[in-house]
């Protein structure tokens, strides 16, 4: 049998820098999945919660299903990530959230010493009836921003459930980014997408975050704040689609851009095809507020630190 013990410790270490706890990789009353390249370090499947997976040569395919009528009160951790400098790292996954369910996943992709890295996430997401999903996602990557971020996940929202997504990229240069999701919503469904991203050096960002109003009374928010610097560029479209009657939707996008060589565009694409449906849009790019600078300076802070405040505050 191979001992991957030094793996899994380097793995706990780049999660504490991403803002978990590790204690949590080794807590029983968690649900859990933790994969290092293409090797699944560990897995634990709590009531309600079943984790079936499958590897193969450059990943891992999960397919995680939450029983009907299970509340799940602890977050499921999930913790995706390569040690090495180079590799790639594909995960296939299927989430199945059954009727009346309710679970929060909290997940964590570190790359610590990314030269060459691609991580690739397909996978579809089906939220049932009166269903509550919540997904969390927060990637560190190393300083040479040596990676290649590549999400992209189809999510079904039936009938009065809910979904809720974060992605979180603010450790570490950014590398390539291409995150691509779709919603599609049933009667009286919710879905919220939020993206925050901080690019620099020469980071290539790309977000396109689609909801399909497609269902009676359902509502969508795309969300995305992105920050800029140094020669780093961004592509933002947020797309919301009113089919459904009564729908409504929303997208909001700021990006900041530090520096005059960082590029950004944002687009938000609204489509009515129902009358009812009421869609709604803002977008803005600029720079930091030069009063909000003035005043951080005028208690204390240095030009820069009062400038990292703000952007903390943007992306918290």
């Amino acid at each position: 049998m191979v001992d991957f013990t030094n793996e899994f410790e380097l793995l706990a270490e780049a999660y504490a820098v991403s803002g978990g706890n590790p204690l949590d990789l080794r807590n029983e009353q968690y649900g859990l999945m933790l994969v290092a390249g293409n090797h699944i370090l560990g897995k634990n499947e709590i009531p309600g919660l079943r984790i079936e997976s499958e590897l193969f040569p450059d990943g891992v395919k999960a397919r995680i299903t939450v029983a009907a009528n299970t509340k799940i009160e602890k977050p499921v951790h999930l913790c995706f990530g390569v040690i090495p400098a180079e590799g790639i790292q594909r995960i296939l996954a299927d989430f199945f959230i059954e009727e009346n369910a309710k679970v929060s996943f909290l997940a964590h992709c570190t790359f610590p010493n990314a030269v060459k890295i691609q991580h690739i996430m397909e996978g579809t997401i089906q939220v049932g009836k009166n269903s509550q999903m919540e997904y969390n996602e927060t990637h560190f990557h190393g300083p040479r921003g040596g990676v290649e971020v590549l999400p992209k996940m189809k999510i079904n929202v039936e009938r009065g459930g809910q979904y809720s997504s974060t992605f979180r990229l603010i450790k570490g240069a950014a590398g390539v980014v291409r995150l691509d999701y779709e919603a599609y919503l049933s009667d009286e469904s919710v879905a919220e997408l939020y993206a925050k991203i901080f690019g620099k050096y020469k980071d290539d960002i790309q977000v396109k975050e689609s909801i399909y109003l497609n269902g009676t009374e359902s509502r969508g928010l795309v969300k995305s704040r992105i920050i800029l610097a140094d020669e780093a560029r961004a592509e933002v479209l947020g797309e919301v689609i009113g089919k459904g009657v009564n729908s409504r939707g929303h997208i909001d996008c700021m990006e900041i851009v530090q520096g005059k060589k960082a590029k950004a565009s944002a687009v938000p694409r609204l489509q009515v095809v129902e009358e009812s449906s009421k869609l709604t849009h803002e977008a803005a790019i600029g720079s930091v507020d030069k009063r909000q600078v003035e005043t951080l300076m005028a208690r204390g802070l240095s030009e820069q630190e009062a400038v990292d405040v703000i952007v903390r505050g943007l992306l918290k």
